[in-house]
């Protein structure tokens, strides 16, 4: 795993005593505090990766985001509509994404 990995301290599944080896995963990670900074008008065609790119400079930031808008459970839920799998289109705009700093 990755050092930038935002995974790389979580634990992994162990096996309890006397029961068979659970699957080879990892535990879910903490979400620390991403607290808003700045407010984002959603646009038709933005993308998590750019935005991650316009604050941070970085494109592996996006999760801070969405770390940020505990609401939003899935960043494709932001540009599709999960029931009708269709592109929400001008419905985007009226989201408001915080914007949290880079690390806390």
């Amino acid at each position: 795993m990755s050092r930038k990995s935002r995974y790389k301290d979580t634990k992994y599944f162990e096996a309890e005593p006397g029961l068979p080896a659970p699957f080879p995963g990892i535990r879910p990670r903490d979400i620390g505090p991403a607290t808003g900074i700045v407010e984002y008008q959603l646009k038709r065609w933005d993308r998590l990766d750019r935005l991650s790119f316009n604050y941070y400079n970085d494109v592996d930031l996006w999760w801070r985001i969405l770390d940020a808008n505990p609401e939003v459970l899935c960043a494709v839920d932001l540009f599709f509509d999960s029931e009708t799998q269709e592109e929400r289109g001008q419905g985007v705009a009226e989201k408001t994404l915080l914007i949290p700093s880079a690390s806390e």
